[in-house]
């Protein structure tokens, strides 16, 4: 078996969840006890009965912002997309851009915002790698002003080829979010409610919280021949001191550190590679992958993930590769939910 091969398996397309269901907490969790190898079958809103008293469960607080573009060519009327990355202090912004034909600088492309009108225009600057381009607004508003206006949902494609209605402004959400920054969600942590965090806490689990701005390179498969060619992409993330304090405490009273995502994860893990877990704010670029060994984190609860992402390459490093692989066949064959809007999987 190739490098790649054994993060490959065969999924029918009915099982990819295209909406949310009507309560998030309802979310099927397939628990995976690394210690046994025993799978069994429970629902999120199990989890103040699964936690312990005197565990820390870690939440991503990022915000999903409106970066899905859409809008013309002006001169030539060309359909054109784009996906928001940033922007700079020079009103600047770092976008993807997707069109039929040749874009060249100095060209605009106009915005329609969610109503199919015309709003402001985009001059497109600097072309860079991959479909990128720095562009300038040709507005005096900051880039949130305009986004709340013109932009969508920035859905994965594979729901509804990307193409979001109204109820996704707020089911592609996590109820807690409140950094902006993201421009897809922390989907794990979508399944939680205001009165499950309430109910986990009631039960003795400590909740604590950090930011990772999910970009999007979180999705994008491996396309190299091996792990180790493959260039992992770089996120934003910011890991308190106060949230160090509370996992330290979790862990001086015999607790575990319950990751919800594997944005949490790594956040965790980049802040304790040099040894003891400390404060953090900067860009992680980590990869774990085999023979990659955790230093932060306990227990790992996550959605479940594409063939040949990195998402999918760190679950199996967590949970062991044949564990994770017999856990995914379990899921298929009991018709669990896939991917954002889907089911979610617990590794104890």
């Amino acid at each position: 078996m190739s490098d790649l091969e054994q993060y490959d398996y065969e999924l029918p397309r009915r099982l990819i969840a295209q909406a949310p269901l009507a309560r998030r907490a309802d979310a099927r969790l397939l628990v995976v006890d690394r210690t046994s190898g025993n799978l069994s079958h429970r629902h999120v809103r199990d989890l103040p009965e699964i936690l312990l008293p005197g565990d820390c469960l870690v939440l991503n607080d990022t915000k999903v912002i409106p970066a899905r573009l859409v809008g013309y060519r002006t001169n030539t009327g060309g359909r054109w997309e784009g996906l928001f990355l940033e922007s700079t202090h020079e009103g600047l912004w770092r976008l993807i851009s997707r069109t039929r034909g040749r874009l060249v600088p100095g060209e605009t492309v106009t915005l329609l915002n969610p109503q199919g009108q015309d709003d402001i225009r985009l001059r497109m600057g600097v072309p860079q790698s991959e479909g990128e381009w720095i562009v300038r607004p040709e507005s005096g508003e900051d880039a949130m002003t305009i986004l709340q206006r013109v932009g969508r949902v920035p859905l994965p494609p594979y729901i509804r080829k990307g193409e979001m209605v109204d109820a996704d402004r707020e089911a592609y959400q996590t109820v807690f979010a409140r950094t902006p920054g993201a421009v897809a969600a922390p989907t794990a942590g979508l399944h939680f409610t205001e009165l499950l965090l309430q109910k986990i806490e009631k039960a003795g689990v400590s909740i604590a919280w950090l930011t990772l701005h999910v970009g999007v390179g979180t999705f994008k498969p491996i396309v190299s021949q091996t792990l180790g060619e493959h260039r992992m992409h770089a996120e934003w993330a910011q890991l308190s001191e106060e949230t160090v304090g509370r996992i330290q405490a979790a862990r001086q009273r015999g607790g575990r550190v319950v990751a919800v995502g594997t944005t949490v994860v790594r956040v965790l893990e980049t802040a304790a590679l040099d040894g003891p877990l400390r404060p953090f704010a900067g860009c992680t670029s980590l990869f774990i992958r085999p023979p990659y060994g955790f230093k932060a984190v306990d227990a790992l609860l996550t959605n479940f993930h594409l063939p040949r992402t990195t998402l999918l390459v760190l679950a199996y490093t967590f949970g062991g590769r044949d564990l994770i692989a017999r856990a995914y066949q379990e899921a298929i064959r009991e018709e669990y939910r896939f991917y954002s809007y889907g089911d979610a999987m617990l590794i104890l």
